[in-house]
């Protein structure tokens, strides 16, 4: 059978291989569980995903992610004091309200939703070594016409944040890399010109004062595609052959920083 690599994964790597191996294939105790933050933003996400997909109406909104937001509440390790959970929830109920409306204006009215959730799970061909497919989870995948009627593929990836990305965030290759992969194995998996698909990230902000919801495209050319998949194939190349160099770098704020994991 195939073994695998996620964006997550990868990033893991970039960031330390050795952290990649304590983290994804030793899974050692004490790596990183999640907080409030990924709570707020996994129940913003399927409050989405099924608003979209018909499943819940407008009026259901609020009701439907206050109770994702408590159950992934349940499932965290840490304590939230309810007055931190009340005040994210009150801003998630905004959120959730009003994204529709930009998606609306950004597209225009005549776009389509093709899939939400759109799994991803691609042969890494560019290697040449044991077999690895790419895996992941494309947010929101809408198709529109350019001025010839030709369709247009947009893969959009929600972020929920705080006040939003700066530029130097927004140009960011890591962050763009999550797109570009995205992009590429999309293309590959229904053979489509890559040209006819364009990448954007969709920020959902808690507590900016105006512009809560701003979605933005991001280059994804042949250089970027090529520079993202050089990457990946360095990645699963050292994985494969189980070279984990420690990134000391990475130390300062590393969680395995001093354990017995990681002396």
């Amino acid at each position: 059978m195939s073994k695998h690599i996620s964006f997550s994964q990868l990033k893991n790597w970039a960031k330390c291989p050795f952290y990649h191996k304590l983290s994804n294939i030793d899974k050692v105790d004490g790596s990183f569980s999640g907080n409030i933050y990924t709570a707020f933003g996994s129940a913003v996400h399927e409050t989405i995903e099924h608003h979209l997909e018909t499943k819940i109406s407008d009026s259901e909104l609020k009701t439907f992610f206050n109770d994702s937001f408590q159950k992934e509440r349940s499932l965290l390790v840490e304590e939230i004091q309810q007055d931190h959970f009340e005040q994210f929830a009150l801003q998630g109920e905004n959120l959730v309200k009003k994204y529709k409306k930009h998606l609306d204006s950004y597209f225009g009215k005549d776009y389509e939703i093709v899939k939400c959730e759109e799994d991803i799970f691609e042969d890494v061909k560019d290697y040449k070594g044991t077999p690895f497919k790419f895996k992941g989870f494309i947010d929101l995948v809408v198709k529109t016409k350019d001025e010839l009627g030709m369709p247009v593929y947009h893969i959009i990836d929600w972020k929920t944040c705080s006040w939003g990305w700066d530029a130097k965030k927004k140009a960011d290759k890591m962050i763009v890399y999550q797109l570009i992969f995205y992009k590429y194995y999309y293309a590959k998996k229904y053979n489509i010109d890559p040209k006819r698909i364009e990448c954007h990230f969709g920020l959902l902000k808690r507590t900016a004062k105006r512009n809560e919801i701003e979605i933005f495209k991001v280059t994804s050319g042949t250089r970027r595609t090529e520079n993202a998949m050089k990457l990946l194939v360095q990645a699963i190349h050292n994985i494969d052959h189980g070279v984990y160099i420690k990134n000391k770098s990475s130390c300062q704020y590393c969680e395995f920083k001093g354990t017995k994991h990681c002396p």
